[in-house]
């Protein structure tokens, strides 16, 4: 069961944004990820990392079936809630922090995404794309909640996988995927390298601390 910690930072100007504490595992029914976000840690004026925090400031819950569907979601973020799954394309419903007003929501969509790494994993095992000589771009329609208040945005996305290659370990053979993703309505392109249930490196993302070694997806 991979536990580590991501440093989340606006992926433009390189704003530290949180830190998410997190562990994730396959299962009989899929894969969950579970995480906690915290206000980022900062630096002292003698330049010496400050103690982290342990402010919460928000959490993911994901669980994804055998093909890579999310069967729940929950996030909290800023007093907001959202709670969704794949139902008639995705379903959701977003709840205002004072819990009075909830908004539900249907898209006909592939799945969700956000912030968080742990979408990044699911989306690339929804898709469970193959290496090739002449990698194939293959097109996903996501809902991305957008940060501090939760809002609902539809995109489209298309994924192709560039490249993927085995490295020894001490913990033994550790394979990397590297796929290009583009967002189609601006024709943004970035690198997102991804070792089974484990982001590595993406833009804004930095996995800072791992305790165990990723889950191998059978």
């Amino acid at each position: 069961m991979p536990r580590g910690r991501y440093s989340l930072h606006d992926p433009h100007d390189h704003t530290p944004l949180a830190d998410e504490h997190f562990h994730c595992a396959p299962g009989p029914s899929g894969w969950r990820y579970v995480s906690q976000l915290t206000a980022p840690s900062g630096t002292a004026t003698d330049g010496l990392p400050e103690p982290a925090t342990t402010t919460v400031t928000g959490s993911v819950d994901l669980a994804l079936d055998d093909l890579g569907r999310p069967i729940r979601l929950e996030l909290h973020a800023a007093g907001w809630q959202v709670r969704g799954a794949a139902l008639d394309g995705v379903t959701w419903v977003r709840t205002d922090p004072t819990g009075t007003e909830a908004t539900e929501g249907n898209v006909p969509a592939h799945a969700f995404t956000g912030t968080s790494p742990a979408f990044l994993v699911a989306t690339a095992r929804l898709l469970r794309l193959t290496p090739s000589a002449a990698p194939s771009a293959t097109r996903v329609r996501l809902v991305a909640f957008t940060d501090p208040v939760l809002a609902p945005r539809t995109l489209d996305q298309s994924w192709a996988l560039i490249a993927s290659e085995t490295h020894a370990t001490d913990n033994g053979p550790l394979t990397v995927d590297e796929y290009q993703v583009t967002a189609l309505d601006t024709g943004e392109r970035h690198a997102v390298h991804i070792a089974g249930d484990v982001v590595l490196a993406a833009p804004g993302i930095e996995l800072e601390h791992l305790e165990s070694p990723p889950s191998v997806f059978t």
